[in-house]
């Protein structure tokens, strides 16, 4: 007898683990995110320590809106027919987008509020992050 995997099986097609591995890497920078901004938050303001983790932090966020776009594309170009890996990807290009702008508006304009919007953001970024390449393995 021989095992052969049914066409509608959960396994993953090279275009799906390509684009669950470029969401994985965009995952690991919100990840990092978090760690780099613990160690900015938790210095007081005259911290010359403080400056660099911010400039990690601002690449960082840049990264990961990179590997969120090449996803997107990606989705777009190869995962057509599924429209939940498409639209996702897309939501968590445009919500990185939103809150690197946030981040912008705290660091450059001095508007510390927006933090209350920031930080939760990205707790939901984390969420869709982590939800995208599981659901790229359900067919």
């Amino acid at each position: 007898m021989t095992s052969s995997t049914p066409a509608n099986s959960s396994a993953a097609t090279a275009p799906t683990r390509t684009f669950a591995a470029l969401v994985g890497v965009a995952s690991l920078a919100v990840l990092l995110q978090g760690l780099w901004a613990g160690l900015f938050m938790s210095t007081p303001d005259t911290d010359p320590e403080k400056t660099p983790w911010l400039e990690v932090h601002s690449w960082c966020g840049k990264a990961a809106i990179g590997f969120a776009l090449l996803a997107t594309v990606w989705a777009f170009l190869k995962l057509r027919e599924r429209t939940d890996l498409t639209f996702g990807a897309l939501a968590l290009t445009v919500l990185l987008i939103l809150e690197a702008y946030l981040g912008g508006l705290i660091v450059d304009e001095g508007k510390d509020v927006m933090a209350a919007i920031h930080v939760p953001l990205a707790m939901a970024l984390m969420g869709l992050a982590v939800w995208l390449p599981l659901r790229a393995r359900k067919r």
